[in-house]
């Protein structure tokens, strides 16, 4: 299968490099031409995971995102949320008719406050039995060391769930399948959220006895969010406990790889959000997210106590002092 991959950040590496070790020529699709000169030349991505070392000869490196996209039968998409319309703007409406989209994007779009399998339906026809998401928990960090990880596949078609998961599966990759697309979508932007609150607890010095009875409280209302946008109600039939929504949330609220929690310890040490998105010089996707899901919730009316102080911490100006005095008093 002809796999191309959008984006060039630490996620795309990571996946670069996990699909080229297990044989694959990959059609990579690199905005800055001067990033795609060095990777001819020196081998490796200059400005993340540059431990990672590639076989040229598995590589075909382009500017052309159309060029890319009609060589690939199947294509995974890394990049933020919120570059994502920048980067499809160029394409026809009917570029992606007959491709299998794999979406390795942990956020909402804010502009349009769209998941990305509904802005590609919308706008390239995208059917359900084409989209798949694919998500952690799995830091690009631990992939580029080559820890075992875990990674997630989701669609609907579980025939081609397990054919796409299969070119991921190596000696430092495990693949499990899901068909819960909706609900792992809508939980890795949560795990954001709260990743992010969990910094700021820790940059305000809150302990790990504190910090647990967080992540718990957040985990039950990141649940009833996912049960309430699905309308499963109290159907049984997903596992909110295994590892693409309870494991994904732990490891990001916990890790120091977590770019969410990175940028949230920052807020809670008195960092404005503007230093503390030139300090990180990545895109933390919880901050976006955050009001994306408050907009959300404004129809859907989840009980979200936590995520809603975040929300308010971030664009509302509550101090996070503030903020985390009144968390306190709603954790159970």
């Amino acid at each position: 299968m002809q796999i191309g991959i959008i984006g060039s950040g630490s996620w795309a590496t990571a996946l670069a490099k996990i699909l080229t070790d297990n044989g694959n020529t990959i059609h990579w699709w690199i905005r800055n031409s001067n990033t795609i000169a060095y990777i001819e030349k020196r081998r490796h991505n200059p400005h993340y995971l540059s431990a990672v070392y590639f076989d040229q000869s598995q590589l075909q490196l382009n500017q052309d995102l159309l060029s890319v996209v009609a060589r690939s039968e199947a294509l995974v998409i890394a990049v933020p949320s919120a570059y994502v319309e920048q980067a499809f703007e160029q394409l026809p409406p009917d570029a992606l008719k007959g491709k299998k989209i794999i979406s390795a994007v942990k956020g909402i779009m804010p502009s349009c406050n769209q998941l990305l399998d509904q802005y590609l339906a919308e706008k390239f026809s995208v059917t359900a039995n084409d989209y798949f998401a694919l998500l952690g928990p799995c830091h690009a960090e631990e992939v580029a060391s080559e820890k075992l990880s875990y990674l997630t596949f989701s669609g609907v078609d579980e025939k081609a769930v397990g054919e796409l998961a299969s070119f991921f599966k190596t000696e430092y990759v495990n693949t499990v399948l899901n068909t819960d697309t909706l609900g792992v979508q809508y939980a890795a932007v949560l795990k954001n959220i709260y990743a992010l609150g969990a910094g700021i607890g820790h940059g305000l010095e809150y302990g790990d006895n504190f910090l647990s009875v967080y992540i718990a409280n957040s985990a039950n209302e990141m649940v009833r969010f996912l049960k309430n946008i699905s309308k499963t109600g109290n159907d049984n039939t997903v596992n909110y406990a295994a590892s693409v929504y309870l494991g994904d949330l732990l490891v990001t609220c916990y890790s120091l790889y977590s770019r969410n929690r990175t940028f949230g310890n920052m807020i809670g040490k008195g960092y404005s959000v503007t230093a503390a998105q030139l300090e990180l010089n990545m895109v933390a996707e919880g901050y976006n997210a955050a009001k994306c899901i408050h907009l959300i919730n404004e129809k859907l009316r989840s009980e979200m106590p936590i995520a809603d102080t975040i929300y308010s911490i971030l664009w509302e100006q509550l101090p996070a002092e503030e903020g985390f005095k009144k968390i306190e008093g709603f954790l159970v």
